[in-house]
């Protein structure tokens, strides 16, 4: 190998810090013969020290890559029309430019750092080819250097998160809910893995020969996971969904479970809209009147968990708004049985519950609220002043 970096250049090396680079080497490679030689070359031959580095480093990651796992690396090279992958030997084949590229697809670096590293490889390539056109200069070795040490080297291999880890913490006989740490590992994860964990968690919400607390703690887990995945996962786990519910139609318990793993929205939308329809028919039969208080706060929180007015199609929504805000606003007062004036009857249940729901919406109902003056059934009531101030309370909660 030439010596692309002359020897007088050493000691630019050492004062652009390279020596202390060398010290963030995690312990056990720091261990291992290449690292030693690359300590001793960077005192005579920088070139070549750089060079054995960048081996190492890839080296690395195809270790990085093996301990992620086979199946993730072959579903990566797969749809990103990689080479395949099929046994971990196959890792050891891999041209360098594609282990790069398959380990940024795995997850085990973020796109900055995946373009980093493409970066080393190129200057590297560079050096090695075209050494009579391009001069090194004391920038490339450093920053080579740096990147493999700060992306590869220094960084922990990737324990992937499996569906095992989710499994034993949903499974528990308590209650359980994702910590930090694996909502992180679960972000970073492939969107092969993140598409088997969901489908994993929506198999034990609609499994009812589970345990209650196992189905709750495995829907707890699809509340939080499903904002962390990536979009393209959701819209597969709909497809997969609709499927799985076939001509049967959607009822209250599978669209309760589509709201918490993200596909609700990815649904067809005749399906939605049977859904809603009959949740809608279910509210006529409660009633906006207050003495049904007791009933309230149970339907009032499904619409929610089946998926909300986000979900709702245009039809049935409007129906659904109109029975809440009949609900909340009530209907002029009197005396009550206690002796007591109260200028408003409504119910005591529902009246935080929508407008809590109201204020969470607010982007997908405030222009059809603002129509709802013109309403018969609602203008009826608003004559009375104490009435109208219920209406406007709402009006103002969307607003605002």
């Amino acid at each position: 190998m030439p010596n692309l970096v002359p020897a007088a250049n050493v000691d630019l090396m050492t004062s652009s810090g390279v020596p202390q680079m060398m010290q963030r080497i995690r312990p056990q490679w720091q261990a291992k013969s290449l690292i030693q030689r690359v300590n001793r070359l960077l005192e005579v031959d920088p070139s070549s020290a750089c060079q054995r580095l960048f081996n190492a480093a890839i080296h690395d990651l195809r270790e990085k890559i093996v301990i992620a796992g086979t199946d993730i690396a072959k579903e990566a090279a797969i749809q990103f029309k990689l080479p395949p992958i099929n046994k971990d030997e196959d890792v050891e084949d891999y041209p360098t430019s594609k282990v790069i590229d398959l380990a940024y697809r795995m997850g085990l670096f973020t796109r900055p750092e995946w373009r980093r590293v493409c970066r080393s490889y190129e200057i590297r390539r560079d050096l090695e080819h075209e050494d009579d056109e391009y001069e090194a200069g004391i920038e490339d070795c450093v920053y080579i250097f740096s990147t493999c040490i700060e992306v590869i080297l220094a960084a922990d291999p990737v324990d992937l998160l499996k569906i095992s880890d989710v499994k034993d913490l949903v499974e528990q006989a308590s209650k359980a809910q994702p910590g930090e740490e694996l909502l992180s590992d679960f972000e970073r994860a492939p969107k092969p893995r993140q598409q088997e964990i969901l489908k994993f968690l929506v198999g034990i919400s609609l499994d009812k020969d589970k345990s209650d607390i196992i189905q709750q703690n495995s829907f707890t887990f699809l509340n939080s996971l499903r904002v962390l995945a990536a979009n393209s996962v959701l819209v597969d786990l709909a497809t997969s969904f609709q499927k799985r519910i076939g001509r049967s139609g959607l009822d209250e318990r599978h669209a309760r479970v589509a709201t918490a793993c993200g596909a609700m929205p990815y649904l067809k939308q005749s399906a939605r809209k049977e859904l809603f329809k009959a949740y809608l028919d279910r509210l006529k039969e409660v009633g906006t009147n207050w003495g049904a208080y007791e009933k309230h706060g149970d339907v009032i929180r499904r619409f929610s968990e089946i998926g909300g007015f986000a979900a709702c199609p245009a039809d049935p929504a409007n129906g659904i708004l109109e029975w809440m805000v009949l609900t909340y606003i009530g209907t002029p007062g009197g005396r009550t049985s206690y002796g007591n004036i109260r200028h408003v009857y409504y119910s005591n249940t529902a009246s935080p519950l929508i407008l809590d729901l109201f204020v969470k919406e607010a982007d997908l109902i405030r222009d059809r609220l603002a129509d709802f003056g013109q309403n018969k059934n609602i203008k009826s009531r608003v004559d009375n002043q104490h009435v109208a101030r219920r209406f406007e309370r709402l009006l103002d909660s969307v607003e605002e």
